[in-house]
């Protein structure tokens, strides 16, 4: 992957750019391992109002309040229309994994476009 900056670094600075007066801070941690997004939730604990993983588009059942407050879920799942896959029309997904030739995702039929 190519190099990005630290996600806690870079948390730890726009948390310190936030007013004073700011009650609620909710972090979506888009990322590829649970372990990425466990790891945020405890960095975060007592910081932040919530850490709401995404990106894995699978719901969990672990959501929790960590020790310091924090309310905590490593993925709340994919948003998005039922009957297809991750959020797209399910046959050009499933044509994708049958010939792992590169394909167009769409928007399943009847969703806007």
């Amino acid at each position: 992957m190519t190099p990005i900056d630290d996600p806690f670094r870079k948390a730890d600075a726009d948390l310190a750019r936030l007013p004073a007066d700011v009650a609620f801070v909710l972090v979506d941690m888009h990322a590829e391992t649970t372990s990425e997004k466990v790891a945020m939730g405890w960095y975060l604990d007592g910081r932040v109002t919530a850490v709401v993983g995404t990106h894995t588009h699978v719901a969990t059942a672990d959501e929790h309040v960590l020790p310091q407050g924090t309310a905590y879920i490593t993925d709340v799942g994919m948003t998005g229309p039922h009957g297809g896959v991750i959020g797209m029309d399910k046959d050009g997904i499933i044509k994708k994994f049958l010939d792992a030739l590169p394909a167009r995702f769409e928007s399943p039929p009847g969703m806007c476009r």
